[in-house]
């Protein structure tokens, strides 16, 4: 005891004023590695690099004196643990010095966990990105210091571990991330609600399909081959508001091609010209089971904005693969976006050439058979450029022709006011129910109203939906 008393230092004493900065040192020393530890470790890479790119001027300064420090993580870890563990395993020799035993364990305790451990995490984590880039230099030779030693440990992790991937959020992770910056959600971000329903719908257009978006044929307004432009026919036309409309052959379900409304403007209804006289358009066909994405870079394309959905039957028994048979009696009424198409991502590029006139995309049907389409393939709807659109917004679109009394459940109410303003020609305010060139139907997200409903049964109904694929609904 009496030679441990005389090894103690006196009080007050230049080495004991030299213990105590040394004591200081190591728990400031510790508090630093403890601190950078948590502030350096929890700043993901991903995050580092969109402050670079996006962040605010501040922000992109510190971002790039702290990513080449944090690139190598399991090296950055090993440096701030050895030299936060010789800290605090030198602590209790100095003070065994100044104190006694008991009083060194409990100092150095106290010492390490206030101001080694809990008030530097506190402050690093709050404050990470500024303590980080201003303590970068002195992280950066601690490196150099501690490498001999830092760097083996570091490459076994990076073996037994592998090394740190940039942590991306997942789909619905992002979703939410989203929803969470709007300003709706109160959690002070500044999306408004228009910015975050757009950004959802484009995320969760990867997971639909046309089947998701089309109008179903019962409810597509469609013109038969053989109908006649009389003023009954171009007034229904008008009333629709769609400036595309499909056309079939014998039956509605046979669509084989699409008539511009813009290219009958200067037909006369008395002459009563037939509708094969006009300049008939191919509708691309596409599988109920093409993804929007798909179908909005073919729209995109310029060939048409209009497409025919088709389901694939069974080839054993004739029925479609889900067991369920389009009703002929039941195609007579406007078409809507009822289904939801699952998309997927659509190779090549972007950007498409515009193919003027489109000569090709004509379908001459005075010279020329009628095209005829596989057998086990039953068209089921139409889908529209607007549709598509629509998807993705999560909104409907409202033109000068649609009125609705509710949205979400499509009820078009405003064929009455139309049919008002069409020229005279002995019609009641609902359009008839005896016409039978049409197949009433509306182009995406218009639905039929009552009239429409019940028109047209005497028109009968294909078996085949057009070949190519998409059927975009444009006003």
């Amino acid at each position: 005891m009496a030679e441990s008393r005389e090894s103690d230092i006196s009080c007050c004493g230049t080495t004991f004023s030299v213990y105590i900065l040394i004591i200081v040192g190591l728990v400031t020393f510790a508090g630093l590695m403890a601190g950078l530890t948590l502030g350096l470790m929890s700043l993901a890479l991903v995050d580092l690099e969109v402050l670079i790119k996006s962040g605010r001027p501040q922000d992109r300064g510190y971002a790039a004196k702290i990513f080449p420090v944090v690139k190598n993580q399991h090296l950055l870890l090993c440096t701030l643990l050895i030299g936060n563990s010789m800290a605090m395993e030198a602590l209790p020799i100095f003070l065994d010095k100044l104190v006694p035993p008991w009083a060194a364990i409990l100092i150095s305790v106290t010492l390490i966990l206030m101001f080694g451990e809990i008030l530097p995490q506190a402050i690093c984590t709050r404050y990470g990105l500024v303590v980080g880039a201003t303590l970068a230099p002195f992280v950066r030779v601690l490196l150099w210091v501690f490498y001999p030693v830092a760097y083996p440990i570091s490459k076994v992790l990076d073996w037994m571990l592998g090394k740190g991937q940039s942590a991306l959020l997942r789909r619905a992770e992002l979703k939410t991330f989203v929803n969470f910056h709007g300003n709706e959600a109160g959690k002070g971000g500044d999306l408004t609600h228009d910015e975050t329903t757009i950004i959802t719908g484009a995320l969760e257009l990867t997971e639909k399909t046309a089947k998701d978006a089309m109008t179903l044929i019962s409810k597509a307004f469609s013109l038969d081959l053989d109908a006649t432009l009389n003023l009954e026919t171009l007034n229904s036309i008008m009333a629709m508001g769609h400036s595309r409309v499909p056309v079939y052959y014998q039956n509605p379900l046979n669509m084989i091609g699409l008539v511009l409304v813009k290219n009958l403007l200067a037909v006369d209804p008395n002459e009563g010209v037939p509708l094969r006289k006009m300049i008939i358009r191919k509708i691309p066909r596409v599988s109920e089971n093409m993804p929007l994405y798909d179908i909005l870079n073919e729209f995109q394309k310029g060939h048409s904005h209009i497409a025919a959905v088709y389901k694939e039957l069974n080839e054993t028994n004739g029925r479609p693969m889900d067991g369920k048979q389009p009703e002929v009696s039941d195609v007579h009424a406007l078409t809507t976006n009822d289904g939801v198409q699952r998309l997927k991502k659509v190779p090549g590029t972007t950007t498409f050439k515009r193919h003027k006139g489109c000569s090709f995309c004509i379908l001459d049907v005075e010279n020329a058979p009628i095209p005829e389409f596989p057998p086990n393939q039953v068209v089921v709807g139409v889908i529209t450029m607007e549709d598509v659109i629509e998807e993705l917004l999560k909104e409907e679109i409202l033109d000068e022709t649609d009125e609705y009394v509710n949205i979400h459940n499509r009820i078009k109410v405003n064929m009455n006011a139309s049919y008002e303003k069409l020229p005279a020609m002995n019609h009641p305010t609902q359009p008839s129910t005896e016409t039978s060139s049409l197949v009433y139907a509306t182009d995406g997200a218009t639905t039929a109203s009552t009239g429409f409903s019940s028109a047209t049964e005497s028109s009968p109904v294909t078996k085949e939906q057009a070949s190519q694929g998409n059927v975009s609904r444009e006003r």
